[in-house]
């Protein structure tokens, strides 16, 4: 499988299978909202647009990259939702890379949404795959964050060889910018337990799959056969 590495603003066409990874934190969120009961996620194109969907839908959670605001339930981290319980609730994200990289490849057949909590998973439905081209959008600064590319390399790996270690990619992951910028308070809206978070490999049993429904893109968790019992996922 040929696997390229783009940043959101160096795609020119519409790649037939993209994975679109942020660690820290858009998808490590997601998959937590996932994990306490969510049952899709709205890819926001903008805070207006998140802030409509939810006045529409007052049963709807939105969150939000930076502090709380007014409208939205809570902020973009794991460690301060991993305690509340979404069960059966569709929650609204917008954030500052993450989402803008799924909405970014919106028209691909196939888009995945991960970080190193599904690395797995994801590696596993790609590997049904074989033979087609995976872009991998590397979100964070402009496609040269660090977490973010260590990850995307880490799966793509897994994809060949599923006993591919881990610790290397996650030493470059905890050493980035954005870790830094959590463990340091630089960043708003952030728990202590941020980073450790996002550094949890396979964490969860869950690939995430973001399709358009109607005018929307939405995001669901697709669960994937062990390695044992590993067959065609549909896609």
């Amino acid at each position: 499988m040929h696997a390229r590495f783009l940043g959101i603003g160096d795609l020119v066409e519409t790649p037939s299978v993209a994975v679109v990874v942020d660690v820290m934190r858009a998808f490590t969120v997601a998959a937590w909202a996932f994990a306490r009961g969510a049952e899709k996620i709205v890819l926001a194109e903008s805070l207006d647009e998140a802030l409509a969907l939810k006045a529409r839908h007052p049963d709807w959670m939105a969150i939000k990259d930076g502090p709380p605001a007014p409208g939205f339930d809570t902020v973009n981290s794991p460690g301060l939702l991993r305690s509340i319980d979404f069960g059966g609730r569709t929650v609204v994200q917008k954030t500052t890379a993450g989402t803008v990289g799924a909405l970014a490849v919106k028209d691909a057949p196939l888009v995945l949404c991960a970080g190193f909590v599904v690395a797995e998973a994801t590696a596993r439905l790609l590997r049904t795959r074989e033979g087609d081209s995976v872009t991998f959008v590397v979100t964070g600064e402009d496609g040269r964050a660090d977490e973010d590319l260590a990850c995307a390399q880490y799966i793509a790996r897994r994809i060949g060889d599923a006993r591919t270690d881990a610790a290397e990619f996650l030493h470059r992951a905890a050493a980035s910018r954005a870790a830094a910028e959590l463990a340091e308070g630089v960043r708003q809206g952030v728990h202590p337990d941020d980073v450790a978070l996002c550094l949890e490999v396979d964490r969860f049993p869950f690939a995430m799959v973001a399709a358009s429904e109607g005018s929307l893109m939405i995001l669901r968790p697709r669960a994937v056969p062990a390695l044992t019992d590993e067959g065609p996922v549909p896609v």
